[in-house]
């Protein structure tokens, strides 16, 4: 359980942070942002949430943002092979696997996509696809991490964010009518 007695703490005025280990790495330290930009998809979901309240998303969009937290722990929590005091919170194969079905199940109601979209439509898929812009940061910043033979990412934790990219695609069409109030891409309207 968290408890937060004071918002300020003062550790970070010298421009560290402390991961859940309790190691404190630079406030621009790869896993700081990956984990901060895990985040602020999580912001973007809250925003897409005053458009969807109500709808089917609405209940999928508020796993997802728990799921977020439970990612943003297990990337503050770097495994480094010494014994914790806790069990660290892992993002697990079962959450990837919810998203997969939760895209099947809104993609077998959309039209037959036949060009590129803009983002756009309707406020609930502008607000989604804002969102998914800002989780496919996340997940180049996590693979980026990975990458890092001195850090580990957990396969399950990339899976996630590119799952949920995808969710957030077919999430925003579906919030545009099934696909129907999709804003087509016209490749050189303007030239």
């Amino acid at each position: 359980m968290v408890v937060l007695n004071r918002i300020y703490t003062r550790t970070g005025d010298k421009g560290t942070t402390a991961l859940a280990t309790g190691e404190r790495r630079p406030k621009y330290d790869l896993r700081i942002t990956a984990y901060g930009t895990v985040d602020e998809t999580n912001a973007c979901l809250g925003l897409a949430r005053l458009h969807t309240a109500g709808s089917e998303f609405d209940a999928m969009l508020g796993r997802i943002q728990n799921d977020l937290f439970d990612l943003g722990a297990d990337l503050a929590t770097p495994e480094t092979g010494k014994p914790l005091p806790y069990e660290p919170l892992r993002i697990t194969e079962a959450q990837v696997e919810r998203l997969e079905r939760e895209i099947d199940s809104l993609n077998e109601h959309l039209q037959p996509l036949r060009s590129f979209i803009l983002p756009g439509g309707s406020p609930a898929a502008a607000a989604l696809h804002l969102a998914r812009t800002v989780c496919r940061r996340a997940e180049r910043l996590v693979v980026e991490l990975a990458a890092d033979p001195q850090e580990k990412v957990s396969p399950a934790a990339v899976k996630f964010l590119n799952r949920l990219s995808d969710f957030l695609f077919v999430a925003a069409r579906s919030a545009n009518g099934q696909g129907a109030r999709d804003v087509l891409w016209v490749p050189g309207q303007n030239r």
